[in-house]
């Protein structure tokens, strides 16, 4: 099967705690003892933090329901779910991209959820709006510069960076990248392709070297002074916030981009129950829990990011960004505009 080494899927099996007296439950706060054996649920995630596995044993031993997770790529798992049909074990998508999410939704391989805690505690913007997925946590992508040369004058938008006195003064990782891919979207939805084209065009020739690394690299690359602007995701960021990386954080400002117009563009990490999804039932009460503010303070916090029920406070890391207005642009008009994204992306010569 095309893009897919099933060899290279990691199974684990979480069976219910009978010690969760002694662990303390996960996530949640420690418990007496655990709930008896209740059936199963089936997760294939996208997400790859071990910090997640503690939410896992923390559901199985409040309701009983045992957690079987495979881990793959998101694209791996879309695919396997499409190769393996009606007969798809899969009861639960979790992924990372808002694009992969409407990629699911597309493909007719998610199921509406009618339940009323997760409609009152995701905000519309980031769930689907036949409630086919819900949002889990968001990232905000924000610009850095190198502290030590001062705020950029003029630089308060995504469209600045495009502007010609930032001539050989930008790093960027490559257009591949889904947090790139998804911001131009968001762009198209905003401006129309003509404008983002010229945008990307207008960001290329600011480069002071070619796309190359990461997000980290990147944040390394301009608190050195080896460049003066990036845009990054705010978790990344965060990941600094630590003695030993400090000085890095320390040479970085923020700006958070569009906060006079549409606000700063958000993606996130999310989850919706399958269509064929064998234990449904199940799939629903494990999504709702993580939704919960126990769960979702542990989600936001294993990798500082923000917590995507309204009323719940992030890691302090993320905190100490500053607050922002974030982009309300629905999910589907950034899934929609990817593909088109791409060939923008390659015709501006950014590679």
């Amino acid at each position: 099967m095309k893009n897919l080494c099933l060899a290279a899927l990691v199974s684990v099996s979480l069976a219910a705690l009978s010690a969760c007296a002694d662990q303390g439950g996960g996530a949640g706060a420690q418990k007496a003892d655990c709930a008896a054996a209740a059936g199963e649920v089936n997760v294939y995630s996208a997400r790859h933090y071990d910090t997640d596995l503690a939410l896992y044993e923390d559901f199985t031993c409040e309701t009983g329901i045992k957690v079987n997770r495979i881990e793959a790529e998101a694209d791996a798992l879309l695919e396997r779910i499409a190769a393996e049909g009606e007969f798809s074990p899969a009861d639960l998508f979790i992924t990372v991209d808002a694009g992969r999410l409407w990629r699911a939704e597309e493909a007719g391989g998610l199921a509406p959820v009618d339940s009323p805690p997760l409609a009152e505690r995701i905000p519309a913007a980031l769930r689907d709006p036949q409630n086919r997925w819900f949002g889990l946590t968001t990232r905000a992508r924000i610009i850095i510069y190198n502290k030590a040369k001062g705020a950029p004058a003029g630089l308060e938008t995504y469209a600045d960076l495009a502007k010609p006195e930032f001539k050989g003064r930008i790093c960027m990782r490559s257009s591949s990248s889904v947090y790139n891919i998804a911001l131009l979207a968001s762009m198209i939805a905003h401006d129309g392709e003509a404008k983002a084209g010229e945008w990307a065009r207008g960001v290329v020739a600011n480069f002071k070297r070619a796309p190359q690394g990461n997000d980290m690299s990147n944040i390394e690359a301009v608190a050195a002074g080896e460049c003066d602007i990036s845009l990054v995701n705010t978790y990344y960021l965060a990941r600094f916030d630590t003695p030993e990386k400090r000085k890095v954080l320390d040479a970085i400002g923020v700006i958070f981009p569009n906060q006079g117009t549409t606000g700063t563009h958000v993606n996130l990490s999310g989850a919706g129950v399958v269509k064929t999804a064998p234990n449904r039932e199940n799939a629903v009460k494990f999504l709702e829990y993580l939704s919960s503010q126990s769960a979702q303070q542990y989600l936001a916090n294993g990798n500082n990011e923000y917590p995507a029920a309204t009323g719940i406070a992030p890691t302090s890391a993320v905190q100490a960004l500053g607050a922002f207005k974030a982009d309300t642009l629905p999910v589907a008009e950034i899934g929609r505009n990817q593909a088109r994204a791409v060939e923008l992306y390659n015709a501006a010569g950014w590679n």
